[in-house]
């Protein structure tokens, strides 16, 4: 065995070592960067590597970028003149009188089964040339003083108190807490069911990346939750704004068996609580399944930082002999000569060495004192992953077969870690992905196992950052809900006093979207959970009342104005897709009643009929188009209009200022009548009465919107803008069109078309005549829709003669003589006569 640092270090020279021991909040940790800073260099070991990464950035925001190093196994950060280090415990130098300062934190994991023996090393061998500062809890006071003479003890006080709360629900726990649980399992549903309750919180877990650590602890420190969800990593120095700390269970496994909490592990998680001279409580977690309450003995002993002194420090043999993969063993496997030291548990990096020296193909390859000094150092390879010794120790032997002839390829590193580089999976994925990445880093930082080291690093750091990146929006996505987050923490008694406001259509509280207004109707967000609509209607409630008052006093001049948003759908006002108000049946269908829309209800009385009246003044510049029809209603409820006119204004109102000419009494009328009709824009056409503004598309979806409203309507097609004067039937007819054939032809058009065919005629009309077809057709109708209203019309072809065989040119064209009806050929009836085979004879006798 190696004799250059002996077991027992009670001979060196230790007058100028300083134990500054005490609990948590002591500000021990803030000290040690406050010497380090003092001295021309020094260097501090840290138990995790986030926590040197966070005092890294301190150091070099005084010191420089320059001068200040990273040392970890998976990170190093070293620049060419730099003086202070920020390490790792294991990665930290342990040569003598290099530096000026040294101290080694948290420096009671030495009793750590599984990272004591190097803590232990440290402590007992690692100096600085001016001063050497050990931190941690007082229990390891004793040893400490044994194992190095004339060591300056300092205690240290904690600065604010910690008071035990009790048992408290999940429901109950207050704002600013931490819970500490055992397990991932336990840790997800409580981080689960605080999401669904208090909005979420922040998680943290060993397995985590620091860089998802420090993410998820920003989270909680700026203060976007109230709740932090951690396994026992939590009380390892992390610095935290935490009031209360609740246990999930007082018990955890511990690698070898499950147990019970030390009273001194149960300190260094309860005294997270409490930041500088605020204090703090602690408690258990009533409910959950590990539930369990601290014994009036442990809640003196973590209340008065009263706990039993550690008996024994954990040793390995620092520096074994590499004769032989047998004498490597053998030493690492010495017993301590001190009283004050145990051997160290079999840790995993002995383990994964014992499995491989049974190997016969591996150890068979391990000749020479430096190829097992080699072949040691791939087995300390940390286990990333958490696979054990069995598992961990084949992906170690393959890693050896490539280092033990050289270094490892750039192209065979880079598409290991090309491999890795996949944001995608869920949370349980993205954790083991980091983890592989991780052991890439280390192997990255080894000088002489990768070529291109610096590349390789700085791409396995890449990857890391992007992998932990995506694994916190994972956990926040899964976890936090900061709508209602925003939502517990402000709606209490100062809820009056949140900002709200309306993005477009998003109602947003505090910056926090909880539904859509569209027009006056609030509709909770859809992918907000069954358990978070009570609490954002609550929200809605509080705040919407004067909120819809404003958008009212906005709205009345823009309706006014003819800026609103506004449209008349189904017999209803329209407003961003929702009805704020909607027409019923009044006097008739052209005068109809405005019906506010429930959700006008949150409106004051004031409010509410102000926008009414906007509404109706809109409402009766919307019908403008409407106005020849309304004149045609008021006409027929004149007296001296005569039963037969009367008659047929109310036909032409009922169908929205179209009808048939057949059978409408116009035959009986007398010329007074006739020319009262054409003053009201009515056109007597040779099929159809009509007037020509109502053939318009605005018109007529307005008089079908009227339709629904008052009941009426009937199966239509109203008429789009842009439609051609002639197309082919539909199944459904539209307004404005006569079929003619299998096609349909606006009214309008289809008059013109006869007009021209009159003209055409000689006065008797007994004279055929021959019909030029090229106006219809440049319409869009067919020469057999063109034949078909012609014959609608009382025109009459004369076939042509067959042509002679043989005979050559085109056929002669058609001729028409026009036939007119015998109703039409009688003589006029006197205007006090009624219509015969009149189909409005009974509504003439009805308006007599």
């Amino acid at each position: 065995m190696a004799a250059s640092r002996p077991a027992d270090a009670r001979n060196w020279d230790s007058s100028r070592v300083r134990a500054v021991l005490g609990p948590t909040n002591t500000g021990k940790t803030h000290l040690a960067i406050e010497r380090l800073c003092a001295h021309s260099s020094g260097a501090i070991g840290f138990p995790l590597r986030l926590l040197a990464r966070e005092v890294y950035d301190r150091v070099c925001a005084i010191k420089g970028p320059n001068q200040v190093a990273l040392i970890t196994g998976e990170e190093r950060i070293e620049p060419k003149d730099a003086r202070w280090l920020l390490c790792t415990v294991e990665a930290m130098p342990v040569v003598q009188d290099r530096l000026a300062f040294v101290a080694i934190d948290e420096a009671q994991l030495a009793a750590d089964r599984e990272r004591g023996h190097v803590f232990t090393d440290r402590l007992l061998h690692a100096r600085g040339r001016e001063e050497t500062m050990i931190l941690g809890s007082a229990t390891i006071e004793p040893l400490v003083k044994s194992l190095i003479r004339n060591v300056e003890v300092e205690s240290r006080p904690r600065f604010s108190v910690l008071r035990h709360a009790g048992a408290k629900k999940l429901s109950r726990i207050p704002p600013r807490s931490a819970i500490v649980a055992f397990s991932a399992e336990q840790v997800y549903a409580i981080a689960e069911m605080l999401r669904r309750f208090r909005g979420g919180a922040a998680v943290v877990m060993g397995a985590l990346s620091p860089q998802t650590r420090n993410a998820q602890v920003a989270l909680y420190q700026s203060g976007e939750v109230d709740y932090l969800v951690a396994t026992d990593a939590v009380g390892m120095g992390l610095n935290l704004d935490v009031e209360h700390v609740a246990f999930a269970g007082l018990s955890k496994f511990d690698g070898v068996r499950q147990r019970r909490l030390t009273t001194a592990e149960m300190a260094q998680i309860a005294g997270r609580a409490g930041r500088h001279q605020k204090d703090g409580t602690f408690g258990t977690l009533a409910g959950s399944d590990h539930a369990a309450e601290f014994t009036d003995e442990e809640v003196y002993a973590i209340e008065e930082h009263r706990f039993p002194p550690v008996t024994k420090l954990f040793w390995r043999e620092p520096e074994p002999r590499f004769d032989s993969l047998a004498t490597l063993i053998a030493d690492l496997e010495t017993l301590p000569a001190s009283r004050e030291l145990a051997p160290a548990p079999e840790a995993i990096d002995l383990a994964v060495l014992k499995l491989l020296a049974d190997d016969a193909q591996v150890s068979g390859s391990v000749r020479s004192a430096g190829m097992v000094r080699r072949f040691w150092d791939v087995c300390r390879l940390p286990d990333f992953r958490s696979q054990g010794p069995e598992t961990h120790s084949r992906f170690v032997a393959r890693l050896w077969q490539d280092l033990r002839e050289g270094e490892l390829g750039a192209d065979y590193v880079a598409r290991a870690i090309a491999q890795l580089d996949v944001t995608s999976g869920d949370i349980d994925t993205l954790q083991g992905r980091i983890a592989a990445i991780r052991s890439w880093a280390y192997i990255a930082q080894r000088p002489d196992w990768v070529l291109a080291r610096d590349e390789m690093a700085a791409r396995a750091r890449a990857v890391e950052a992007r992998l932990s990146d995506a694994l916190h929006g994972k956990l926040t996505e899964r976890f936090i809900n900061r709508r209602t987050a925003v939502l517990m923490r402000k709606l209490g008694t100062d809820a009056g006093l949140l900002s709200v406001r309306v993005e477009e259509e998003e109602v947003l509280v505090d910056g926090e979207h909880i539904g859509s207004l569209k027009g006056f109707t609030f509709q909770v967000d859809p992918g907000a959970r069954l358990s978070d609509r009570k609490l954002l209607l609550a929200a809605a409630e509080r705040h919407l009342p004067a909120l819809l008052e404003r958008r009212a006093a906005e709205l009345v001049p823009q309706i006014r104005a003819g800026d609103a948003d506004l449209s008349l759908q189904d017999g209803a006002i329209i407003m961003e897709g929702a009805r704020i108000a909607r027409l019923v049946p009044g006097r008739s269908r052209l005068a109809p009643q405005l019906l506010a829309d429930k959700s006008l209800d949150a409106l004051g009385a004031p409010a509410r009929k102000e926008l009414l009246a906007a509404l109706e003044e809109w409402l009766e510049l919307l019908l403008k188009p409407l106005e020849p029809l309304r004149q045609i209603e008021q006409a027929s409820r004149s007296e001296d209009a005569g039963p037969e006119l009367r008659a047929l204004l109310i036909a032409l109102v009922d169908g929205g200022g179209m009808i048939e000419r057949t059978g409408s009494g116009l035959d009986q009328m007398d010329k007074q009548q006739r020319l009262r009709l054409s003053r009201l824009g009515v056109r007597v056409g040779s099929l159809d009465i009509f007037v020509p503004a109502l053939l318009r598309p605005a018109a007529i979806r307005l008089w079908e919107e009227l339709g629904k409203a008052n009941g009426t309507s009937k199966e239509t097609t109203a008429l789009p803008d842009g439609m051609p004067p002639a197309l082919e039937a539909k199944r459904i007819p539209l307004r404005g069109y006569r079929k003619v054939g299998k096609q349909l032809i606006r009214l309008d058009m289809a008059e013109k078309l006869l007009r021209e065919a009159h003209q055409a005629r000689t006065p008797a009309g007994r004279r055929p005549i021959v019909l030029d077809p090229a106006k219809a057709i440049s319409m869009g109708l067919t020469h057999a829709s063109y034949d078909h209203l012609l014959r609608l019309a009382g025109f009459r072809p004369i076939h042509p003669p067959a042509m002679p065989e043989g005979a050559m040119g085109p056929p002669a064209p058609t001729r028409w003589r026009w036939r007119p009806t015998r109703q039409a050929a009688r003589p006029t009836a006197p205007a006090s006569s009624p219509p015969q085979h009149s189909a409005f004879a009974g509504l003439a006798d009805l308006v007599r």
